[in-house]
């Protein structure tokens, strides 16, 4: 069995297309069809309709493709258990992560780690949470940063408890309150990200009994950020997000007080390798660090 076929086939499909597909895996376009049209001889049965569209799998290709992820991965596993037993971590860690994470996060514990470990290959996804739950499911990534409680069958760790907080226009009417009552949602314009990924200001406000005034949906944070700076409306953050930044907006806690709990979700049973969990190590220990300053 070659997997490298199954590796091209699986790039083709998250890529969308045989050229980005060839860009990603460093090879001519040339290559990847070759590549497809082999595995494709070998499997007796197409996997992809091609278009000028892009690329889409078929109805058997569908079918295949969990077996596909599950051979990749398990494939990795071995690979990075062999470089542990020669004393050599290496191998790949794909990652999923929501903004506030990747932004603030991310960065200084993989430089850290591949200060220790410079043979290990990190590929990160970047989504919302129902994105990288989904990639979790379905195994495209071995760890992934989510919001407790997730609805994924993983170990999970909780990580931190991050507050949320209400982002207004400067100058608004509630220039001069100490904190921001949730109820004013129900009147004042509200800014939502889309329903898959706003999980945290639908808690808060479900638990505070408050219907929100939903003018616009997005999936962007930042541009939930930017509408709020231009006086479209008001909406609520994680304070993680915020953080560092400068834009024209006041911020302020909200009442009732709300958090999430952001957690570290990692392979359930065998299919996280050593490499997955040293690293997984080093994001426990940043933000217990983190956490402590």
């Amino acid at each position: 069995m070659n997997l490298e076929k199954y590796r091209t086939m699986l790039t083709v499909v998250d890529c969308g297309s045989l050229t980005r597909a060839a860009g990603e895996l460093g090879c001519t376009q040339s290559a990847v069809s070759h590549a497809l049209d082999s595995l494709e001889r070998e499997l007796g049965f197409p996997v992809l309709k091609r278009s000028r569209a892009g690329v889409r799998l078929t109805g058997e290709g569908e079918r295949l493709l969990p077996a596909v992820r599950s051979l990749l991965s398990a494939a990795e596993q071995l690979e990075q258990t062999a470089s542990s037993i020669r004393g050599l971590e290496s191998g790949t860690v794909r990652i999923g992560a929501f903004t506030s994470v990747a932004v603030h996060w991310l960065p200084p514990v993989l430089k850290e780690f591949q200060q220790d470990y410079p043979h290990v290959d990190f590929k990160l996804l970047n989504g919302d949470y129902h994105d990288v739950e989904q990639w979790l499911s379905d195994g495209s990534v071995d760890v992934g940063f989510v919001a407790m409680p997730a609805g994924v069958d993983c170990e999970c760790i909780p990580l931190m408890e991050d507050r949320l907080l209400a982002i207004l226009p400067l100058h608004s009417r509630f220039e001069n309150y100490p904190k921001f009552p949730l109820v004013e949602c129900e009147t004042e314009p509200f800014i939502s990200l889309l329903q898959s990924s706003d999980h945290d200001a639908r808690r808060a406000l479900e638990a505070a009994g408050v219907k929100p005034n939903v003018r616009f949906y997005t999936k962007d944070d930042y541009a939930v950020i930017a509408m709020v700076e231009q006086g479209l409306g008001i909406s609520i953050m994680p304070e993680l997000l915020l953080k560092g930044r400068h834009d024209a907006l006041q911020i302020l806690p909200l009442i009732p007080e709300a958090k999430r709990t952001i957690g570290l979700a990692i392979a359930a049973g065998q299919r996280a390798g050593p490499a997955t969990r040293r690293f997984a190590d080093y994001v426990v220990r940043y933000v217990t660090e983190q956490a402590g300053k």
